[in-house]
């Protein structure tokens, strides 16, 4: 059974953060590429604490990944875009439900605005497993 490969060389500085400088998708895996996810509830709100929208945020790709019978552990990259500073312990908490050990590679920028003006943090992921059937 081929397996998503996750490292960094140790050539390279270590990550500042929770992700991999590289991820390797093996050849045959099925890729799933992802529209930005965001932090809306069910009823079409935005909650108006930003840790609520990050909050809302991970339920969303968590329930993303389930509708493909995926897990953290088959996210490959992942796009963080915000317009307000991230509280990175209480991001970090949220991301820890998600993943285990084996981090994606990862991409963080601050922006001054994304699609909506409700809308003040946007994740977009990529995933890969092995084909179904």
């Amino acid at each position: 059974m081929k397996t998503i490969i996750r490292k960094t060389p140790k050539t390279m500085y270590q990550p500042v953060g929770k992700y991999s400088h590289t991820t390797i998708i093996p050849a045959g895996m099925d890729t799933y590429v992802f529209s930005g996810q965001i932090g809306i509830r069910g009823d079409g709100a935005f909650p108006a604490d930003f840790n609520d929208e990050v909050q809302q945020l991970f339920k969303n790709i968590k329930t993303l990944l389930d509708t493909e019978g995926l897990s953290g552990t088959d996210i490959t990259k992942v796009n963080i875009w915000s317009v307000k500073e991230i509280d990175w312990d209480y991001f970090d908490s949220e991301w820890d439900k998600l993943f285990d050990s084996k981090h994606p590679s990862m991409t963080i920028a601050y922006v001054s605005a994304l699609g909506l003006p409700e809308i003040s943090i946007e994740i977009d992921i990529w995933a890969a497993k092995q084909p179904q059937g």
